[in-house]
């Protein structure tokens, strides 16, 4: 038996946008490691994506800006896997945050942006969780992905720090609550700056992704793969055990921020 034990279980994956996003490292993982993935994408155009990433995996729409379409997700997913079906763990790789009018500083964060942005990135793992519970098997895993540090007080990701802190903490209250009816475990995966289509869209980010990398204890930048491999470790049963956790993936870069090459080039 392989030592993750998720042959032929089954993982909805929510968030697939293209190749390089998180949550299709996360789903070509388990496909590998013999699990059963269902994607769940939130436009026609990343349906095709999916189809044409995973061709033997089913692909469902939802855009969770709107809970109604959560719901409806739900109905359609539990209609295709029969009335015994369940689902063995839930991804959620989901964030948005508007930044098309450039940086701005922080207090000046539009209300409509902040609720825009704290709806689609974390009240949708409440709703999805809410929605999908019944689907779930009694020991199921859910795994969302968050940020390294949400009191950095990074200037070019903004609102969305407090937003990432809202889903951290979102997961004890969640494992609680599933645990009045099921062993349900819910944890998050927090990776340093990572190389993805979603990240190059934060204005800034990479000066800060070439800045994350010196500070990196290996001097060498985290990849997608490497949280990716975490998430799918707390998917499995091997991670029984860890239940209302944030696992920081960051190749150690939290511990260096005083690096002498770093401080050299800060004061010369």
């Amino acid at each position: 038996m392989a030592f993750l034990r998720i042959d032929k279980k089954r993982f909805a994956v929510f968030g697939l946008a293209n190749k390089k996003s998180v949550a299709c490292a996360i789903a070509a993982t388990l496909v590998a490691e013999g699990a059963e993935v269902i994607h769940v994408v939130r436009s026609a155009e990343q349906e095709r994506q999916a189809k044409k990433l995973f061709p033997q995996s089913p692909v469902f729409c939802c855009d969770v800006e709107e809970e109604e379409n959560i719901i409806q997700a739900a109905k359609e997913i539990k209609a295709w896997l029969g009335e015994e079906g369940r689902l063995d763990g839930l991804v959620h790789s989901l964030a948005f945050a508007n930044y098309s009018d450039g940086l701005k500083p922080f207090h000046e964060t539009r209300r409509e942006d902040f609720l825009q942005a704290v709806n689609i990135s974390c009240f949708s793992l409440i709703s999805i969780a809410n929605n999908f519970k019944d689907l779930l098997a009694p020991d199921a895993a859910v795994v969302t992905i968050t940020i390294s540090s949400t009191k950095m007080a990074a200037e070019n990701y903004g609102y969305m720090a407090p937003i990432k802190a809202a889903l951290d903490s979102s997961l004890c209250f969640l494992a609680k609550s599933f645990a009045e009816f099921s062993q349900v475990r819910f944890n998050g995966v927090a990776p340093g700056l990572l190389k993805t289509s979603a990240s190059a869209g934060i204005p800034g980010y990479i000066d800060s992704y070439l800045f994350a990398e010196k500070a990196i204890l290996r001097k060498k930048a985290l990849t997608t793969q490497e949280a990716a491999d975490v998430a799918v470790f707390l998917l499995s049963p091997r991670a029984s055990g860890i239940n209302c956790q944030t696992i920081v993936v960051d190749a150690g870069m939290a511990v260096n921020y005083f690096d002498k090459e770093i401080v050299s080039k800060a004061v010369s």
